[in-house]
This record gives structure tokens, sequence and C-alpha cells, in this order.
């Protein structure tokens, strides 16, 4: 049996920058479960389970438009010092959440610091690169539909 849009499925993986850097890896944990097609996972993650059975094992190459898209200038800004609180003072590199205007948060990285204020990045850290996922098929549970039958 194949996976296909609508299984729930386990999944280990491991993913690799594009030195073949481990970024992160499922084996130390557990496996991911997710039901294909619902969009819980990125659309290459999803694209390279489908089809495959039981036990396989596969390594697949993700672009950017199929991962985290492309990266974004428009998502790098400078935040003031002035809507900054009183001891707000991150390390560059660290990403923290700040809240919108709208009430949402976003999860920034920040980029530096400037004499007025601090330059951050909204852009996800994997946006604008090709990701290589070592994958390995666990478990296909029911069809979705099947299983409300």
């Amino acid at each position: 049996m194949e996976a296909k849009k609508g299984d729930r499925v386990k999944v280990h993986y491991t993913l690799k920058d594009s030195n073949g850097q481990i970024v992160e890896s499922s084996h130390d944990a557990l496996p991911i479960e997710f039901t294909v097609g619902d969009g819980k996972v990125i659309p290459g993650f999803e694209k390279g389970i489908t089809g495959m059975v039981l036990n396989e094992k596969k390594t697949v190459k993700i672009p950017p438009e199929d991962a985290y898209g492309s990266h974004s200038k428009d998502k790098v800004f400078e935040f003031s010092r002035k809507n900054a609180p009183g001891d707000f003072d991150p390390r560059i590199g660290s990403t923290i959440q700040m809240h919108r205007p709208d009430g949402n948060t976003v999860v920034v990285t920040v980029l530096g610091k400037t004499d007025s204020g601090y330059i951050m990045d909204a852009n996800h850290p994997l946006a604008g690169k090709e990701l290589t996922f070592d994958l390995e098929l666990l478990e296909i549970l029911a069809d979705k539909k099947d299983s409300e039958d």
C-alpha cells in the first residue's frame, strides 16, 4: 500500500542543509504523524511521502518554493529602540516573538543593532534554501475518510 492524500502517516526524517549538515531529526525523539494533504507540513515533504510504501526510505531535495518560500527583503526591518521595553537587549542571532499591530505574534531573528534600534528578519530561518530530507515511512494508518465510515 502506498501513502496517498488522506492517509495518516508516521514518518522519521532527517533535515540537512545545503552543506549536508543535520539541521533537525526526529530520530532522537518520536516520529512525526500527520495526514497527507492537510497542509500541516511543507508541500515538498508531503510530495516526498506520497507514493512511498511501508518501511521505505528515500532522500528528497525540496526547492524553496515547496518549503518555506523565497527570502523576502520586505520582511527585514528595523525595530526602533523607542518601541522596546527598557530592558530589551536581544543577542544577535537569537529568535524572539514580537507582537504585530494586529495583535498576532511573529517570530523574528535579530540580525544586528544600529544606533536607533535593531535589524529584525521575519522570514522563516530556512526561507530561500533548498532542503534535503532523508525520509522513512514507518506507518500508514487508515485513510481519514475510510476510518469515518
